[in-house]
């Protein structure tokens, strides 16, 4: 049985990660959050300490090494993405690994800082990659691998999840903090296309607002319009009328990727992978990061060459915007 602490408790992946944690038969002996909204705890952890101030989580996790020789062995980081480095660099200097949520950092060069702290302490960043556990994914993978070396793929990659006027005040809204929207919600995504396709050749970014993003990536072996989208004013009327907020679609070749079940448990069978030692590390995470930063910084060209359909749908207001 392994000792899990974990930093984000209030968030909304967190429970994820405690169940997890219970179905691997390890203990959550610690957790923190600015927010005590964390309830959720007493489904799985009851017994598990928990700290609104950094400093006592810091203090109890010391004393607990040197008082009763209770060791961290794996931090659980569930937190905004923008203290994501800072505190996989606390868990490694209390002497534990990390595994942290996506993404795992915002830019790229954080990772090669990340990689030497890993050096200096000798303990293992793991990244949560959830898609690449997914069977469908996996056999998607193997069908590619397996097909013929020089067919380059035409892929549609849309997901449209709706988020309320909440969102654009928490930090999920600014952009210095989350990444926006391609960070928020894509990075995933693009992980498991580059996963599965190879190396990323070319970045067009054609629509990129506050509330969606569009654009074309060339892989060594596919072509991918993409569209992701937090309003749900453009989800598609059908979806809207099962009672429906969210919308995920990629097809290959025009033919759809059944892959809507399974989620429940990815995160279980990540952790599994990772206490074997064979989860994914920073280096692993790399491309996606590279990806969405670019999507990040990248001016958009507008509707020109390879466009996603629904980049052609008409754009709004930020909901905050006053009207004249």
């Amino acid at each position: 049985m392994k000792n899990f602490t974990l930093i984000g408790a209030s968030g909304y992946i967190a429970p994820r990660h405690m169940k997890a944690i219970k179905e691997t038969n390890n203990r959550l002996i610690a957790a923190l959050d600015n927010f005590d909204s964390v309830g959720v705890m007493d489904s799985f952890f009851p017994e598990a300490d928990f700290f609104v101030e950094f400093e006592r989580f810091d203090r109890h996790i010391e004393k607990l090494r040197y008082e009763r020789d209770v060791r961290v062995d794996y931090t659980s980081i569930c937190t905004p993405n923008y203290l994501h480095d800072a505190h996989i660099r606390m868990a490694l200097r209390r002497d534990s690994d990390a595994i942290c949520e996506k993404p795992l950092v915002l830019n790229p060069w954080n990772i090669e800082k990340l990689a030497h702290v890993e050096k200096e302490t000798g303990r293992k960043i793991w990244n949560i990659l959830q898609l690449r556990v997914h069977p469908s994914i996996i056999a998607l993978k193997e069908k590619i691998a397996s097909g013929p070396k020089d067919k380059i793929y035409d892929v549609d990659l849309t997901y449209l999840t709706s988020r309320g006027h909440w969102y654009y005040t928490s930090w999920k809204g600014e952009v210095s903090k989350s990444g926006g929207i391609a960070t928020n919600i894509g990075v995933h995504f693009y992980d498991m296309l580059a996963w599965v396709f190879g190396e990323v050749k070319n970045n067009i970014v054609h629509v990129h607002t506050h509330d969606r993003a569009a654009g074309y990536l060339e892989f060594e072996r596919a072509r991918v319009r993409w569209f992701l989208s937090i309003n749900y004013n453009v989800i598609p009327e059908e979806v809207k009328a099962k009672g429906q907020r969210t919308y995920r679609s990629i097809t290959i070749e025009g033919d759809e990727l059944e892959f809507s079940g399974g989620f429940t448990d990815l995160h279980t069978k990540s952790y599994e992978e990772i206490l074997k030692g064979n989860g994914y590390g920073i280096k692993d995470a790399q491309q996606a990061i590279e990806i969405v930063h670019d999507i990040r910084h990248l001016e958009p060209q507008g509707l020109k060459g390879e466009f996603h359909p629904f980049a052609k749908r008409k754009l709004e207001k930020h909901p905050f915007e006053k009207t004249k």
